[in-house]
């Protein structure tokens, strides 16, 4: 079974986030894990989250515990990407052998994107509909759930998009909001049910807040601590979110 090409791509210019499974493997702990790496626990889990989001399968298991503690193995397709990560590895250096000026390295680089956006969800295209000067594209999630993006024909055209074609979902972690029980999410948005699974408080702003879908995949959302306490939010809570399917950005692989 092949890896989903974002996935691919991803090993291929993060090399260091894939690294990061090593240490999982080895210290059987995020904290552990982290520390090793050299990194901050936060960094750590936003490494996890995004590989966890573009494989079709969870990478990192994670067991129960507080804040540092539980621990975290490898699952068995982790296990498999760690595999292929280290004979990429072996390739990487026949390449930078066969390279033959070292601007050659340089313009690779600039071909390859990196984005600013914290959520990423690989889906596959189920339905392109227009809708007055507007695409819909409907993205199956994987486990039932599905979201919709609008972008313009042009767009859709340019990337290819047709039923069947595997996509990745970027959004801002802003433009996801947490509904209480009482709201009514706007008509159009898309809206997901998802599980807290750590709140990691802030002193400079609104809460960072990760989310579990149902489907493994992951959502990252921002909410004041003010409005979490009131609607009794905290780890473990069932929500709902929602955001406008014109907010979500869609990216296919080059």
């Amino acid at each position: 079974m092949s890896l989903p090409a974002p996935l691919t791509q991803h090993i291929a210019r993060r090399p260091q986030r894939i690294a990061l499974l090593q240490h999982v493997a080895e210290q059987g702990s995020i904290t552990r894990a982290a520390k090793a790496a050299g990194i901050s626990y936060k960094a750590a889990w936003d490494a996890i989250d995004e590989l966890n989001n573009l494989a079709t399968q969870p990478l990192v298991e994670r067991s129960t515990g507080g804040r540092g503690g539980g621990g975290a193995r490898l699952s068995a397709e982790g296990e498999r990407v760690l595999r292929l990560y280290q004979r990429l590895q072996a390739l990487q250096a026949e390449f930078l052998e066969a390279a033959e000026h070292s601007s050659d390295l340089d313009l690779l680089g600039r071909l390859m994107l990196r984005t600013s956006a914290r959520n990423q969800l690989q889906g596959e295209v189920n339905g392109v509909h227009r809708e007055g000067r507007h695409d819909r594209v409907s993205l199956a999630l994987g486990g039932g759930l599905q979201i919709d993006a609008l972008i313009t024909p042009d767009s859709t055209e340019r990337l290819g998009l047709s039923v069947g074609s595997t996509v990745v979902a970027l959004l801002k972690a802003g433009w996801v909001h947490l509904l209480a029980p009482s709201d009514t999410p706007p008509v159009g948005s898309n809206c997901l049910t998802a599980t807290v699974s750590e709140v990691l408080p802030s002193a400079e702003g609104p809460n960072e807040v990760r989310l579990s879908l149902g489907n493994g995949q992951t959502l990252c959302a921002f909410a004041d601590a003010d409005w979490l306490a009131q609607h009794g939010v905290d780890t473990a809570s069932q929500v709902r979110v929602h955001f406008l399917p014109s907010f979500v950005l869609l990216g296919v692989p080059a």
